[in-house]
């Protein structure tokens, strides 16, 4: 028996009786399936982290880095498709620089993430090319303060509290749901946001990983930088003993 969207999925230029776009919603599945990435805004700046697994014992770490810098005020983690996302990335630079060679100004958060939107949505557009494999969650400090966007591959772009792309997303974003973020400062939230991707490796415990974590933040001087190795490796030891903690709780109630 054909599935639904035989036929119909062929082309990213061919819509199905429905109003789709199989190709679009395969590459969305990619982002879905991807390393989970938790973008979240708080009171004093924004935080992006990325979950990674080690791929080979071989691998030296931090050298298949997820987050990257665009410009002194945003940088960018990228689900999925890696080498997807960092065209996404270089797309990203060029545009923040050509705006501040032409109006002399940082280029404003929405005003890029838009652009990006517009740009992973021209891969859908002609049957020669194929849509892109990957999403771009945007952390920035501008005039109007801290902003975490995600621009998706099918060419829309929001502005987000807190947001989690990848597998174990809908996990993470249930726990920052629970959470006052506009009351927690960055620091606060670093122990929080590496809790939550902790937790939602459940089923994967056995398998080392490594958290990558940026800020932008008044304590940065509203510039993005990779969280300080020191201060990123504390608080993961902090929501490790965290969640053995309420585990050990838990043990405690149903005995």
């Amino acid at each position: 028996m054909s599935g639904v969207g035989s036929g119909y999925d062929l082309s990213v230029t061919t819509f199905s009786p429905e109003g789709r776009v199989f190709q679009v919603e395969y590459a969305g599945k990619a982002t879905d399936n991807g390393v989970p990435c938790v973008g979240v805004c708080c009171k004093d700046g924004a935080i992006l982290a990325v979950e990674k697994p080690e791929e080979t014992k071989m691998m030296i770490a931090g050298s298949n880095r997820r987050i990257f810098t665009v410009a002194r005020h945003c940088g960018m983690a990228v689900p999925g498709q890696l080498p997807d996302g960092r065209q996404i990335v270089s797309r990203a630079q060029q545009e923040a620089e050509n705006y501040k060679r032409l109006y002399g100004e940082t280029i404003p958060t929405k005003v890029l993430c838009d652009r990006l939107a517009n740009f992973c949505h021209l891969f859908s557009l002609y049957w020669s090319l194929r849509p892109l494999g990957s999403a771009a969650l945007t952390a920035s400090y501008d005039d109007e303060g801290p902003h975490i966007y995600l621009s998706e591959t099918n060419g829309v772009s929001y502005r987000y509290y807190g947001i989690a792309v990848g597998k174990g997303r809908q996990g993470i974003k249930t726990e920052l749901e629970r959470l006052k973020l506009d009351r927690m400062t960055c620091r606060e939230a670093l122990k929080t946001v590496c809790k939550c991707l902790i937790k939602q490796r459940d089923d994967q415990g056995s398998k080392k990983f490594e958290i990558e974590l940026a800020w932008i933040s008044e304590e940065t001087n509203k510039q993005f930088v990779r969280v300080p190795e020191d201060l990123a490796k504390e608080s993961e030891e902090a929501a490790r003993r965290e969640i053995e903690q309420e585990e050990d709780d838990d043990s405690d109630m149903e005995s």
